[in-house]
């Protein structure tokens, strides 16, 4: 294990938060550019995302947080005045979906300036952080806002769960898709999952029994509703009442998403210090991490998803990043080293077929005979330093 931790302190010092700090700041605008292709080409034009500012303000927090180079500090500085001074709507509150280069808002095909309540918990996530790296009031500030507007705006509170979208001013709309791959679904495990971990994250910091009670709440919307009891996958798409919407996309098997959730599950249970909910929740954790591990490969990867009988069998990067850290946690949970070993393995694939050593970073992926993927993204709307980075530093801590 100390080998491990060697090594990715070593790429996270030396190769990922390098790219991001020396490739991707926009010293022309402000903020970060918006993408560099899978090609290496920096599209200065490009739209700046919000979950790509936002994650870039996590990466860089957690990074300062740790490690206290001040270099570190100030590409978080930058990623939170720009969060504030840009992506903040300041007449209805929340955060902007996207923005042009020059930092205006921009609409969506409906002609409408979405809130994706997606988004709203990776700004929340990256307002926290900045807190514990900092000790900024003015971040705590803004991470209980962010709190409070899902919970205002978004919270359901006739069947539990949270909304998708909502417009610039927080109203109902018709299209919620959050990306090219979802479906227009009221309720998704994608935004649940990622409105868990940064409320695990502001509870480290503010420990309010509003947030405690949403917390729990949405403990057991996962244990009751997302996981399901018959697979131990998770559902990936719901209605309002939390039926699986009739969409052959609802069955797929998220690989990825399952052992991310096993760490995030357990992560958000220890962290609330519940420990009667803490052991309802470790067999579950267990159950998933190991339904996940259906999509292992002999070479230590694990595959994108699978949707009956077909199997997308790319290796993206995020996934193998969450093959580590999930592996990681459940063998601390269980004491098995086996588990240990597969982090080893994931990590050994990523080192072989990921990491692109001629430029910086990582690759979106690799086809399952190594080649690197080179049609998506280095640096883009979805593409950030925190699936990776993050695998970096939940190891360094672990």
């Amino acid at each position: 294990m100390q080998n491990l931790k060697s090594e990715l302190r070593k790429e996270l010092v030396d190769n990922i938060l390098p790219y991001w700090m020396e490739k991707v700041t926009d010293n022309e605008n402000g903020g970060f550019y918006g993408q560099i292709d899978g090609c290496e080409q920096l599209h200065r034009q490009a739209n700046k995302g919000a979950v790509m500012n936002a994650r870039i303000l996590w990466t860089f927090s957690a990074a300062y947080r740790l490690l206290k180079d001040p270099q570190y500090l100030a590409a978080a500085e930058r990623a939170f005045r720009y969060m504030l001074d840009y992506f903040i709507d300041k007449e209805y509150g929340g955060i902007y979906w996207e923005l042009d280069y020059l930092g205006n808002p921009v609409k969506d095909s409906k002609q409408i300036y979405r809130k994706q309540i997606y988004a709203q918990g990776f700004a929340l996530y990256g307002f926290s952080e900045f807190y514990r790296a900092t000790g900024r009031k003015e971040a705590l500030d803004e991470a209980i806002k962010m709190f409070r507007f899902i919970e205002e705006k978004a919270y359901d509170p006739e069947y539990e769960g949270y909304f998708e979208a909502r417009g610039r001013a927080w109203e109902p709309i018709d299209d919620m898709t959050l990306s090219e791959r979802d479906i227009n679904v009221p309720k998704s495990m994608n935004t649940h999952l990622h409105i868990l971990e940064p409320y695990t994250n502001l509870l480290r910091i503010w420990h309010s029994e509003e947030l405690v009670e949403a917390q729990k709440r949405l403990i057991h919307n996962f244990c009751d509703h997302l996981i399901s009891s018959e697979t131990n996958h998770l559902i990936l798409f719901f209605d309002r009442e939390w039926n699986p919407f009739p969409d052959p996309k609802s069955k797929a098997f998220s690989y990825g998403h399952d052992i991310e959730t096993s760490w995030l599950l357990y992560e958000a249970a220890e962290v609330l210090g519940d420990k009667e909910l803490l052991a309802k929740v470790i067999p579950t954790c267990m159950n998933v991490i190991n339904a996940a591990y259906e999509g292992l490969q002999d070479d230590g990867s694990l595959i994108y998803e699978s949707i009956g009988d077909h199997f997308d069998r790319d290796r993206h990067w995020w996934v193998q990043a969450e093959t580590v850290v999930g592996s990681a946690y459940a063998s601390k949970i269980s004491g098995d080293a086996a588990y240990l070993q597969k982090a080893q393995r994931a990590w050994e694939y990523i080192k072989k077929y990921i990491i692109d050593k001629e430029n910086g970073e990582w690759f979106w992926g690799a086809s399952p005979d190594g080649k690197p993927n080179r049609e998506n993204d280095k640096a883009g709307f979805w593409k950030c330093p925190y699936h990776n980075a993050r695998m970096c530093m939940e190891i360094m801590e672990l």
